[in-house]
């Protein structure tokens, strides 16, 4: 099972998604994690399968972080408590196969996990 942090009205989410299901029948969870918010311990175990800091996640273009956090000092907690509390702040999508995970930018990325299937 593929799993997927999934904003609809994303055209790169729905990129990866056209992508995953033309290359795999492998089963697909949408995590549509703008209505289901992630908890600081899924982040934290995202962040494990990526094998990046909670910062690397962050969409550094949206208005949300230009506003309050653009060129402040943030530790790692501190950010998985922003991302729990600012889902909008969470790059998109990330897949998720197997206990790894891929950030689907740009969408053909996500092929690199079916590689394994």
């Amino acid at each position: 099972m593929l799993k997927i942090y999934f904003k609809p009205t994303c055209s790169t989410c729905r990129t990866a998604l056209d992508l995953i299901k033309g290359n795999t029948k492998e089963k697909v969870e949408l995590f549509e994690y703008l209505v289901t918010v992630p908890t600081q311990k899924d982040i934290r175990d995202v962040l494990k399968m990526l094998g990046l800091k909670a910062e690397q996640i962050v969409r550094k273009k949206e208005p949300l972080f230009k506003e309050k956090y653009e060129g402040k000092k943030i530790s790692n907690s501190e950010w998985i408590k922003i991302l729990t509390q600012n889902p909008i702040l969470i790059e998109r999508p990330i897949v998720i196969k197997d206990g790894k995970a891929i950030i689907g930018r740009p969408p053909e990325r996500v092929l690199e996990l079916l590689e394994d299937i």
